[in-house]
């Protein structure tokens, strides 16, 4: 009687360290939950700033880069002014030139009183650049300087000839009623084209800028858009929109009024890039993408947890039950032996109370799953022996047990018994199950100044190198009817409690050896 009533209340005992142990759980995984959410939230704010710092210096980089292209412009359109007054000035130039040899003509083809016209003549022989054609009044060639070749040939200034010299009016010599037909000199055309190609290549650049600045060039009414860049092509064709990304560069930026030659005067448009946007709105984006990738996360995470706790809790209750299911049959069948016979009665109450030190052994094991078990200084090797003594009359007759070390080795070290016991008991059933009944099971211990090491080797199928990890894990298991659990409380008691070392020494299809380590 005392003893069931010992029974009764160390079973109590453990379902209140259970409710202690849940209530423990939560509290501790709410606070986790607070601790969590603000540094998330820090982070959030810190990333927040750190990218807003580097969006900002992106912006002054950005600005600073448009300022250096718009003095670009300004700097090139002060040059396209000043080609332009060179051009004008080359042009007046050459008029003038071309008024000298009107004058020269005049002294040469009015000279009456034989004077000496040497001067006059070096002057038309030194005149080596411009295009010059004498007509008579009805359009016959008299004399021609500096034309191309084969237009020299031609006798009546008529066609293209005379349409290539009538880009300026002719000048008539009044005395002689001919005319002086000139045109731009060679070097002048050809600085012309390079000009002209120069303000196309301008625009080009402008459009198209390295600093990657949306550009917008209108006519002088500052309405009609006559080229763009960095914009989109399709968008733009649309009136609506273009006229709207006019408008918000006119708020943004003073324009750029340039003036081309033979062009009229035009303006240029720009804004901050679209990058430099993109990157304001880039935090955001981020803190999103980061949530939703989080929120999948926590999904998955909470999904794989609660299956796990799941077959934690199934695997603990069959445990429980495996665990006082065999003690409770031995008593009721003694029970029924004492019925039949009560010559047995003291033999019953013998083998009774064995089983029911069995119950309490099994209760002092779940009592001190999730609180902390005392270690307290025990001879490993009576553990290890009286364990197996108990196995033996329980596990299948083709089962030999071999202990490689003798019994009266003492092995003292910090070790609660009923845990260790425990372990041993799993790590065996799991052995009998690989050898499918039949088989050795060996133990050996190895001792050390620091350490013992434990070895529990069997001959049974062995486990494949990617299970080898996953066997501690809670609910896993390669038997159909198994629930997972023994090797992960293996794995909890030996590493969280006893502070050792529990993992596969080496397994192949002769057997598998499980290593125990534990500190001295």
């Amino acid at each position: 009687m005392p003893s069931a009533c010992n029974s009764l209340c160390k079973q109590t005992f453990v379902s209140l360290n259970i409710k202690v142990f849940i209530v423990e759980l939560y509290s501790k995984k709410k606070r986790w939950k607070i601790f969590l959410f603000i540094s998330g939230v820090l982070i959030i704010a810190a990333s927040l700033f750190y990218t807003n710092l580097l969006v900002n210096q992106f912006a002054q980089s950005e600005r600073k880069n448009v300022k250096l292209w718009a003095d670009a412009v300004h700097r090139k359109i002060r040059l396209v002014k000043y080609t332009d007054l060179f051009f004008k000035q080359l042009r007046k130039a050459e008029r003038q030139r071309v008024e000298v040899l009107v004058d020269v003509y005049k002294r040469i083809l009015g000279n009456t009183n034989n004077q000496d016209l040497t001067f006059y003549l070096n002057i038309l022989d030194k005149n080596n650049s411009i295009p010059v054609i004498l007509t008579d009044s009805k359009g016959h060639i008299i004399s021609s300087r500096n034309l191309y070749p084969g237009e020299d040939t031609i006798k009546q200034l008529r066609g293209k000839l005379k349409e290539d010299f009538s880009v300026y009016p002719p000048i008539r010599i009044q005395m002689t009623h001919n005319k002086l037909y000139y045109r731009n000199s060679v070097y002048f055309i050809q600085l012309q084209e390079v000009l002209n190609d120069y303000i196309s290549t301008f625009m080009a650049e402008i459009t198209t800028n390295a600093a990657n600045v949306p550009v917008i060039i209108t006519d002088s009414t500052q309405k009609n858009i006559l080229q763009f860049g960095n914009l989109n092509d399709v968008r733009m064709s649309d009136p609506t929109y273009a006229t709207q990304i006019l408008r918000e560069m006119k708020s943004q930026n003073k324009p750029i009024e340039i003036n081309f030659i033979d062009q009229g005067k035009s303006y240029i448009y720009y804004k901050s890039s679209d990058l430099l946007t993109k990157m304001r709105w880039f935090p955001v984006a981020q803190i999103l993408v980061i949530g939703i990738f989080l929120a999948l996360a926590y999904v998955l995470f909470s999904s794989s947890r609660k299956s796990e706790q799941s077959r934690v809790w199934a695997g603990m209750a069959k445990e429980t039950a495996h665990q006082i299911g065999t003690p409770l049959s031995s008593i009721l069948a003694w029970v029924e032996l004492i019925k039949m016979d009560d010559s047995k009665a003291p033999q019953a109450a013998d083998e009774i109370k064995k089983d029911v030190k069995r119950l309490e052994v099994i209760t002092e094991r779940f009592s001190k799953i999730g609180s902390t078990p005392s270690l307290e200084e025990d001879n490993l090797t009576r553990i290890i022996y009286d364990s197996v003594e108990y196995l033996k009359v329980r596990s299948p007759r083709k089962v030999q047990y071999h202990i490689l070390f003798p019994r009266d080795r003492e092995i003292i070290l910090p070790v609660n018994a009923a845990l260790f016991s425990w372990v041993l008991e799993n790590l065996c059933k799991n052995a009998i199950d690989a050898m499918n009944g039949k088989g050795n099971i060996r133990i050996d211990l190895q001792e050390s100044s620091k350490q013992v090491i434990v070895d529990v080797i069997d001959t049974g199928k062995g486990i494949s190198i990617t299970e080898q990890k996953a066997v501690f894990n809670p609910g896993y298991t390669s038997k159909k009817r198994g629930w997972g659990l023994g090797l992960s409380l293996a794995k909890r008691i030996i590493q969280e409690y006893h502070k050792g070392k529990i993992y596969v020494k080496s397994s192949s299809s002769k057997g598998t050896t499980f290593r125990m380590v534990l500190k001295k």
